[in-house]
């Protein structure tokens, strides 16, 4: 197996239903401009409140893809 090197970024993915449907948000929209995504690792979970309600869940996730730098 070829030696490889992976990029490791965070993203905020957010959503009104549910921290599922947050995360796949983020994955969604990294896939339209990042390559070969690899590894996805939920970091943090937490939700926005509004009028002590629910407003927002929010997924900070880490995600690696293959890096192709020089």
């Amino acid at each position: 197996m070829a030696e490889s090197v992976y990029k490791v970024i965070e993203l905020v993915g957010t959503s009104s239903d549910s921290w599922e449907k947050a995360a796949k948000a983020a994955i969604t929209k990294a896939s339209k401009s990042l390559r070969d995504l690899r590894i996805a690792e939920i970091v943090e979970l937490d939700m926005v409140l509004k009028n002590g309600k629910v407003e927002a869940y929010r997924a900070k996730i880490k995600v690696s893809f293959k890096f192709e730098g020089k």
